[in-house]
């Protein structure tokens, strides 16, 4: 009998101890169809000599393909111990992440209490990438990282950060990324410079507003911006689209079955070494947008996004309109229909290219427009 008893009680503790600790593994998959004109053709070196158009089966174009694991362990006391993990894969290939590494977009471990926030170690998806929620197409792959060819999408390592809980509505986000160098911005001899940034948003039923400010260094020097040679080269896409200051102000504005979006962003760096005409230095750029639930299930969006670069790099804007069917919680079907307008010293792209008029960049030819579709299906688990 006492046996029995203590037994029972070894398997009490046992379940309790278990229903301490989660671990939830998630994912989504995102697959559709593509056509697109104005795609540059030419040498497989140089620049581009002509446009042509395609059509192709493409993954991740409404949002990144992923995979990943979170936890939280209670520690007692209101504190858990909690960490996540979090790697893309292309839905159509298999293929996974390349030299970002299994887990390219989250490997972290902190602390976190309801009443103190929560502190992170490792690596995370950059805090420029808070514009995703005032973004009308969620950073899909045509929308408010095209026009900065990438700038508002990175990842970073090394990183510390810190989110705040809610506070009379507000509430903070804090990151710090290490170099990792001996100079503390950079030199050469870490795969990533100085990287930071903070956060502030205030959320009401109405209305959400949210001012970022970050800054990318220059692994090579530590620099805000980047030379010439590194600005040209189609494999690298650097200058202000890569290591500079962004500061942005956003609003979200809830008006029953409508949410209208806007956005401004100031980049900046601190020059070009060697710059010629036509490789900008800072740019501006905005964008706004409608998303109308129209039932439970439909939603249809229109954006606009526009960018100026100084500098001779000229103006470019994406009109874009586009929309989801929910068939499930978990299923939605999507297409996008949008159209880039580049005056005459511009080459944007629909997505987020590396600078440059090479074949490889996929960027169209300078002062040409550049359109497309997409329709797909996505799933979440």
């Amino acid at each position: 009998m006492k046996k029995a008893l203590l037994a029972a009680s070894l398997l009490t503790i046992g379940v309790a101890a278990h229903a301490q600790s989660s671990v939830t593994l998630y994912g989504r998959l995102d697959a559709g169809l593509e056509a697109m004109w104005g795609v540059p053709t030419g040498p497989s070196t140089g620049a581009a000599t002509d446009s042509t158009h395609r059509f192709r089966a493409e993954s991740g174009d409404w949002g990144t393909s992923l995979w990943g694991m979170k936890g939280a362990e209670d520690l007692g006391g209101g504190y858990k111990a909690v960490f996540q993990l979090e790697g893309s894969f292309n839905t159509m290939t298999g293929a996974g992440p390349g030299g970002g590494g299994l887990f390219n977009r989250w490997a972290t471990i902190g602390m976190a209490t309801d009443q103190y926030g929560t502190l992170l170690l490792g690596r995370e998806l950059f805090i420029s990438n808070g514009v995703w929620d005032f973004d009308p197409f969620g950073q899909s792959n045509w929308s408010s990282a095209s026009l900065v060819r990438g700038r508002n999408w990175p990842q970073s390592s090394n990183n510390v950060s810190y989110q705040s809980p809610k506070i009379a509505g507000f509430d903070f986000y804090g990151q710090y990324a290490l170099s990792n160098a001996t100079n503390w911005n950079g030199n050469g001899t870490t795969p990533q410079g100085r990287e930071a940034g903070a956060q502030v948003t205030y959320t009401s039923s109405l209305f959400q507003v949210r001012g970022i400010y970050d800054e990318i260094r220059n692994p090579a020097n530590g620099s805000l911006g980047g030379s010439s040679t590194e600005f040209n080269n189609a494999n690298v896409g650097q200058g202000v689209f890569a290591y500079s200051r962004e500061y942005s102000a956003l609003v979200n504005v809830f008006l029953g079955q409508f949410k209208i979006q806007g956005a401004y962003q100031a980049i900046r760096s601190s020059g070009i070494t060697g710059a010629a005409i036509g490789t900008p230095t800072t740019l501006d750029h905005e964008w706004g947008g409608v998303t109308w639930q129209a039932t439970p299930a439909a939603a249809l969006i229109a954006a606009v996004y526009h960018v100026n670069a100084n500098n001779g790099g000229g103006n470019a804007t994406i009109y874009t309109i586009g929309g989801s069917y929910n068939l499930s919680k978990r299923t939605l079907l999507d297409i996008q229909i949008a159209t880039t307008q580049n005056s005459k010293a511009a080459n944007f792209g629909l997505n987020a290219n590396n600078s440059g008029t090479g074949f490889q960049t996929d960027n169209p030819l300078p002062g040409h427009s550049q359109s497309g579709v997409y329709a797909g299906i996505q799933h979440s688990f």
